[in-house]
């Protein structure tokens, strides 16, 4: 039998080489897919008790944790790589200054406290990403934490915004596409009022600081001011729709036959407001009360905002500077001022403290639409936009934010509570989180194929006062919905 001669023998390992190593770079460049796939099939192909939901679940989140630690080692090489561009820089520096060279202690000094900083930044870029990682672990104890209580059904379209009364009874309210308004009971669901005075689509609705009166933006190009009375039925008890153990699900738009009912047509109606607000030749997005109900704000997609007089009905002043359509306004709770947001990506903070002087700062930290700009009862102020942010502000202070939250989707309209300052966001992609002041990610709301938005949730409302329901939402799958979240515990695990 002849033999290989040694050059042949030579050549022939090398190219086996080479083709192994072919072989690794292609398993290597494999999808994240790929890799999914095979350690599901390895899963089920192992003697296991668990049930195939839970075992599904544990590979979703090791996929998560694998690609968080992804990020991290990428993140790392490039502070190490700006770890060396600056000792480079800080070598060529010392040897110009002052046309002599450093020592080489003052070298070690400066270069030591540069490292020291991005060393901080690096450590801060770790603790973030970490804390990623283990709230991802906070979705089975978050449904219990946050807890589904009443689905109020009965518009006809997709609902853009919800608020709840300041005043007794408490009530909460809804403002649709389907141009209605609608009050609802919070304990039995039952609507209690329907205000069809609007020609367009009502886009937000606002309550009285202390009269039982709704203020609401319409699609019409007008805001109505209505007065409401109602009285509350008598609660009936309700069943435990809390789940436990189950996957997420997306929707068809078979769902929505669930939802197609009328439930609001044998309510009161109220037809004619107590006044309306005609000075803007655009859509009036939204529209809100100034602190003690004697003066309202409204903002339309005609780039302004117009502050008016409640009684008269008479335009006091009008808000121009933005360049683009309006997409909110919010006033703080016990100041005269208020925030404009708008689609040039900036917010604008007016202030009517002085009646002489109605001072303006314009604010740009987003670089997508500004959905939302609210107040908390302290000096700060949060804005959300389609940049996927949202930006916590110190009014004092408004040079640059004091926390930064990104998420995975679009932010609407947002809430902040009043007593425990948590931030409510509803997002594109039918998630709502919470979160705290600081960017802390406290809970998510459970999203299961048993409760939860079918489709992308428009707004949130946090409830200080009722002891069933403590937050609502509404969204494009034509409802709203009641949650209970149990704050102490919610903080505690914070």
């Amino acid at each position: 039998m002849p033999t290989e001669s040694g050059s042949w023998a030579s050549a022939r390992q090398t190219k086996q080489k080479r083709k192994s190593h072919s072989l690794s770079i292609k398993r290597t460049n494999s999808s994240e897919q790929d890799r999914s796939g095979l350690q599901r099939d390895m899963l089920e192909g192992q003697d296991s008790k668990l049930p195939s939901s839970v075992r599904n679940t544990l590979m979703d989140l090791f996929g998560q944790i694998e690609r968080e630690f992804e990020n991290l080692y990428i993140e790392n090489l490039e502070l190490r790589r700006e770890i060396d561009t600056l000792n480079e820089r800080l070598a060529v520096e010392g040897q110009s200054i002052d046309g002599a060279e450093l020592s080489k202690g003052q070298m070690k000094t400066k270069a030591s406290h540069s490292t020291s900083q991005l060393s901080q930044k690096l450590k801060t870029t770790y603790k973030a990403s970490t804390s990623k990682i283990v709230s991802s672990f906070k979705t089975t104890t978050s449904r219990a934490i946050c807890q589904l209580v009443k689905e109020y059904v009965g518009h006809r379209d997709g609902l853009w915004d919800v608020s709840v009364t300041r005043t007794q009874p408490v009530v909460m309210g809804t403002a649709s596409a389907d141009h209605t308004a609608l009050l609802w009971s919070i304990e039995t669901g039952k609507c209690l009022i329907k205000y069809v005075g609007h020609a367009g689509s009502v886009n937000s609705i606002k309550f009285h600081p202390t009269e039982q009166i709704a203020l609401t933006a319409s699609g019409d190009q007008t805001a109505h001011i209505w007065r409401y009375t109602v009285q509350l039925p008598t609660p009936q008890p309700t069943a435990d729709t809390s789940i436990s153990g189950e996957e997420e699900v997306d929707f068809s738009d078979k769902d929505e036959a669930e939802v197609d009912g009328d439930v609001s047509s044998d309510c009161p109606t109220v037809r004619i407001p107590l006044s309306s607000l005609k000075s803007h030749q655009g859509v009036v997005i939204a529209a809100d009360w100034l602190v003690g109900g004697k003066q309202a704000v409204t903002a339309s997609w005609d780039r302004t905002a117009n502050l008016y007089d409640v009684e008269t009905s008479e335009l006091v002043h009008s808000l121009t500077g933005h360049d683009q359509e309006l997409t909110h306004c919010c006033t703080h709770p016990t100041q005269r001022l208020v925030v404009t947001s708008s689609r040039d990506t900036t917010f604008r903070l007016w202030d009517f403290r002085d009646p002489s002087i109605h001072s303006v700062n314009v604010f740009q930290g987003h670089t997508d639409t500004v959905t939302s700009a609210v107040f908390t009862v302290g000096d700060n102020v949060v804005s959300g936009s389609d940049d996927r942010t949202v930006k916590v502000w110190d009014l004092k202070n408004m040079r640059s934010p004091i926390a930064t939250i990104r998420t995975d989707s679009a932010v609407n309209r947002i809430s902040v509570s009043v007593g425990q300052k948590i931030i409510a966001l509803p997002h594109d992609n039918r998630q709502v989180r919470l979160f705290d002041m600081s960017g802390v990610r406290l809970a998510r709301l459970p999203r299961s194929n048993r409760q939860g938005h079918r489709r992308m949730v428009c707004c949130s409302a946090w409830s200080e006062d009722h002891p069933t329901c403590n937050l609502f939402t509404c969204g494009f799958d034509r409802q709203a919905i009641g949650w209970n979240i149990n704050i102490p515990a919610l903080l505690q695990e914070k």
